[in-house]
């Protein structure tokens, strides 16, 4: 039996209007009815993350950050962190601040921004410091570099990939997938090298004591393969790429056609 399911956020949990539906709401407070956990697992920062799974009736547990910290909200309780290098975060901030980007940091309670402009969330607090001051002080998880632009952001990958123990865990779908048009916003989400989902998953299922066998994983992007790769059952949503398919055992529908619900229906219902 199944014990964990590990739930991305965006184009999984939420369809493309970005509402985690009814049908969804309902699957997973059945499961955890049932005794089967549901954590959310996402690239967002820890407050984002809760909030959505609080929402949603998932479970205490969140792996945020792309895998950099794992929270209990409960018990208000971190149970694992892997934050960025200091030297890969000032570079990280080096190329934003010279191509006139947002830069963006996820810290362990809040996230810090260059500006409140374009997509600025109320919470974002705005960097009141000299850079290097601010990252000698605080634990960063992941940054990002935001704009407007997809062909400013695009230029950009080349220099941000040679970054030394930094790595693009996530990006705009823009930027991966030709057929689908930019948002408001392009981005790409970095953080340390040894950080991925995968890892997050490691991490908390040796703090639950459970087997990676009976774990299961849901999700459409790149930065889900490493959580595909490491549970027993993989779960690609059926507006994921093809690439990105070929990673997963079982395919379930879109999210727009409650690809989460229909799967862990068939989960309750006995068909895994």
């Amino acid at each position: 039996m199944y014990k964990i399911v590990f739930i991305d956020i965006d184009g999984t949990l939420k369809n493309e209007k970005r509402e985690t539906t009814k049908r969804t709401k309902n699957a997973i407070l059945k499961c955890t009815q049932k005794g089967i956990l549901i954590v959310i697992c996402s690239g967002r920062p820890k407050h984002s993350v809760e909030e959505i799974s609080k929402d949603a009736n998932a479970s205490k547990y969140i792996i945020a950050s792309n895998g950099a910290q794992i929270y209990d909200y409960d018990e208000n309780k971190t149970i694992f962190l892997n934050p960025m290098k200091k030297e890969a975060c000032k570079k990280i901030y080096d190329i934003a601040i010279a191509n006139d980007c947002k830069f963006i940091m996820n810290l362990e309670d809040h996230r810090v921004i260059t500006r409140k402009d374009f997509a600025s969330n109320p919470a974002d607090i705005l960097l009141d410091a000299p850079i290097e001051e601010f990252i000698d002080k605080n634990k960063i998880m992941q940054c990002l570099i935001q704009d407007p632009s997809f062909e400013k952001i695009k230029s950009l990958k080349e220099e941000v990939e040679k970054i030394e123990e930094g790595e693009i865990k996530n990006q705009s779908k823009c930027l991966t997938n030709p057929n689908i048009p930019p948002r408001e916003t392009t981005y790409y989400d970095i953080a340390d090298i040894k950080t991925s989902k995968g890892l997050g998953v490691e991490k908390l299922c040796k703090f639950l004591n459970i087997d990676l066998k009976e774990t299961i994983a849901i999700g459409d992007d790149f930065n889900d393969i490493p959580m595909f790769e490491k549970v027993g059952l993989s779960v690609v949503m059926g507006n994921a790429n093809d690439t990105v398919k070929r990673y997963a055992k079982i395919a379930t529908e879109d999210n727009d056609n409650d690809g989460v619900a229909i799967f862990l229906e068939d989960l309750l219902n006995g068909k895994y």
